[in-house]
């Protein structure tokens, strides 16, 4: 009978280390999944750091659910009440990536179509496609197609909306605060009218998606985009001759990505040492 009882609590024993061992190991596991989630995306930020209007991206992260095993209040054996819970946490997860839409650092490059916002506010470009019919940008590095309109200087050649077309023969461009857009032709003293940019803003621009290109859409999150002339209800200034610089921070990208490997390493340990936990429990003699 002593046999069997003895034989029984061992057993129960080496259930309950087993069981916790594996919890370990699943809880670390978790980690490693959600880091190299993290080191992704500040990967991508330092990838990055050189794009006009670049946002940087943080990863959140939250813990996972708990296993009580004992509540807080309960009566332990002495019929008193525990002043604390047991609860094993299961692990971690990355709750969702935030836009940090602080504004980057001006960069004066006097080219007569690149465009700064100087405060909240996104230009506004057709895209027509797969992403829709409009999207959203902090990147004023601005061009001429081949019919004169203002486009991204990109592959794609989004252009700017509403459209403004300026004459190839056009001496020069000047573009005000307020997103006036004006051309002299040659032989004129007054400048010509073209059109007038406008900025969009969002009641939460940290909802939207991006969709790459530098470019964003709408969201649910975001709400739908409040359009008007720069300067008012909240919207920032133009500067023309300017380019908003990445606000990616490359010193403490880099302290981010040390912390990411450190973490990662940690967990990898945690799962060594469940591992060899689990192992020293399948050799135990019954």
């Amino acid at each position: 009978m002593f046999t069997s009882e003895s034989s029984l609590e061992r057993g129960h024993t080496k259930g309950w280390f087993a069981e916790m061992a594996i919890i370990a190991m699943q809880s670390a596991a978790s980690g490693l999944s959600a880091l190299d989630l993290a080191m992704d995306v500040t990967a991508n930020n330092l990838a990055n750091v050189n794009t006009p209007g670049f946002k940087a991206s943080r990863a959140n992260f939250q813990d996972l659910l708990y296993v009580e095993k004992e509540a807080s209040g309960g009566l332990n054996a002495n019929n008193d009440q525990r002043p604390i819970g047991l609860s094993v946490g299961l692990g971690v997860k990355v709750s969702g990536t935030q836009l940090d839409l602080a504004q980057g650092p001006p960069q004066m490059t006097s080219r007569p179509l690149d465009i700064a916002v100087q405060g909240e506010g996104f230009f506004h470009v057709q895209v027509e496609d797969a992403l829709g019919t409009d999207a959203y940008t902090r990147a004023g590095n601005f061009t001429l197609n081949s019919d004169g309109e203002i486009v991204l200087a990109s592959d794609q050649g989004r252009r700017l909306i509403p459209i403004i077309v300026i004459p190839p023969e056009a001496m020069s461009i000047s573009i005000t605060n307020d997103g006036l857009v004006q051309y002299k032709m040659p032989g004129e003293l007054e400048m010509t009218e073209a059109g007038r940019i406008e900025t969009a803003t969002f009641a939460n621009p940290a909802g939207l998606r991006q969709v790459g290109e530098n470019l964003f859409t709408a969201t649910d999150a975001s709400g739908p985009a409040t359009v008007g002339v720069p300067g008012t209800d909240r919207r920032g200034m133009l500067a023309q001759g300017q380019l908003e610089s990445s606000n990616v921070d490359p010193t403490r990208e880099l302290i981010e990505l040390i912390r990411t490997q450190r973490a990662y390493e940690m967990n990898s340990q945690s799962i060594k040492a469940a591992d060899e936990s689990l192992r020293t429990i399948a050799q135990l003699r019954r």
